[in-house]
């Protein structure tokens, strides 16, 4: 971050009150420059008044050297130039004293106040010491209040004016400078939401890529393995069949490797273009990469969505499970409708999953499913039987506990009911419903 007003002065302090050692330097010349002229017009009050001259000597260099606080204490400065103004000294100590207050944080009303108290002591001072001279003077009457009124104008008014104006500025480019510093603490509080949101999508997408590659491998690889045992139990005793088995394996594995190969596809489809030669890198430009890591991410989750299947494919899905051997009953209720494309592929996963379930856990289970087209809302239900007597345990697939988790996370981000859990005669059962959106024509 920027460093603040407030730190660039500490960082160049200088002695006692003041923020910076040339401004030390500068109100010491000053002041060495008023006691100077003081001391010299001292000799002057100190010859009209009778007095002794190293009297006012000492007492103009003690007014002259009062210049030194105008930073600190301006209203002392004005009140001991507007003291000495009788004395006919004090030239420099009245102008700086007054540029000082004006710009200063002094309320406005005191600095008025003391300006008009030093105009009319001016003033004064100025009008008596013309009317003792006006016996050498060949000018007429007006004269007199015309150089009173000039003078104490002239060592007034600009004084004031000018201090008014570089308070002003002083103030306007501190709240400048606090509004930037704001402004950069606000765009560095955004940054780092918006890397929060971007990590956020990045797992969500993480969590989605993982939920789609178990989805696919799971049930094509549950099946080759079932297809696999089978071929090994009758390879010898039946040829043909284990001829057909082996088919199945490999019509299996061709279409779990076509169903990664599209979901890779769609991914490397929304790749960033590689970065020309010639070009800064997106960081230099500016642009967040998480942001459009995000946006492709996002774009090719709806790609991969509209491009999975659907349930018109729920036929097939179940013959394949009756082709290693598993007995499926399916039964559809109401009429198809055609539904939005998250709606279709989130259905089909459930079914999916649930018999790949009963391939892993409950091998040779009666199982049935149902599908029931219900208005606004599509149901769908996997249950199996228990496992049959003598059923082999090593023929169960082991199971990373994932295919509930991610059944649950797709029926609820759609806004639907997902239950599972056993049933009363020993089997398993899936069910879920989910607001049935229609797909826009």
């Amino acid at each position: 971050m920027t460093t603040t007003g407030e730190v660039r002065h500490e960082a160049a302090g200088g002695p006692w009150w003041w923020e910076r050692r040339r401004g030390a330097v500068l109100d010491i010349g000053l002041a060495v420059v008023s006691a100077v002229e003081c001391a010299a017009e001292g000799v002057a009050y100190a010859q009209r008044g009778g007095l002794p001259v190293w009297l006012g000597v000492l007492i103009g260099l003690v007014v002259g050297s009062t210049l030194v606080l105008r930073r600190r204490w301006p209203i002392a400065v004005v009140l001991v130039s507007i003291a000495v103004s009788p004395a006919s000294m004090g030239f420099l100590l009245t102008v700086i004293g007054l540029y000082s207050l004006a710009a200063s944080e002094v309320p406005r009303r005191i600095t008025g106040c003391l300006a008009g108290m030093s105009l009319l002591g001016t003033l004064i001072v100025v009008w008596v010491r013309m009317v003792q001279d006006q016996d050498r003077l060949e000018f007429g009457g007006w004269f007199v209040p015309f150089m009173a009124v000039t003078m104490s104008l002239g060592l007034t008014g600009p004084s004031v004016l000018l201090g008014l104006y570089v308070g002003a500025r002083r103030r306007l480019m501190e709240s400048l400078r606090e509004r930037a510093d704001s402004l950069e603490r606000e765009l560095q509080l955004l940054a780092e939401r918006a890397e929060e949101r971007a990590e956020w999508a990045r797992g969500e997408e993480r969590t989605r890529i993982a939920r789609e590659m178990h989805d696919v491998v799971a049930h094509r690889v549950s099946l080759m393995v079932v297809h696999a045992a089978a071929l090994q139990a009758v390879a010898r005793k039946d040829p043909e069949k284990a001829v057909k088995n082996a088919a199945l394996v490999g019509d299996m594995g061709r279409q779990a490797l076509t169903e990664l190969r599209e979901m890779l596809g769609v991914l490397r489809s929304h790749e960033p273009a590689k970065q020309p030669s010639g070009e800064l890198p997106a960081e230099s430009s500016g642009e967040p990469l998480a942001a459009v890591g995000a946006a492709a991410a996002a774009a090719a989750s709806r790609a991969e969505v509209e491009q999975g299947p659907c349930l018109a494919e729920v036929d097939a899905l179940v013959e394949q499970s009756r082709a290693a051997g598993m007995a499926v009953d399916l039964s559809v209720d109401g009429e198809s409708v055609p539904y939005g494309p998250e709606v279709e592929q989130t259905a089909y996963r459930v079914i999916q999953e649930g018999l790949t379930n009963v391939h892993k856990h409950a091998p040779g289970a009666k199982t049935r499913v149902r599908l029931a087209h219900r208005p606004g809302e599509v149901a769908m239900q996997v249950e199996n039987g228990p496992s049959p007597e003598g059923a082999d345990d090593e023929a169960r697939l082991p199971s990373g506990g994932n295919g509930l988790v991610g059944m649950r996370e797709r029926v609820t981000a759609l806004g639907g009911v997902f239950v599972a859990g056993p049933t009363d005669s020993g089997g398993f059962r899936v069910s879920a419903v989910i607001p049935g959106g229609t797909s826009a024509a």
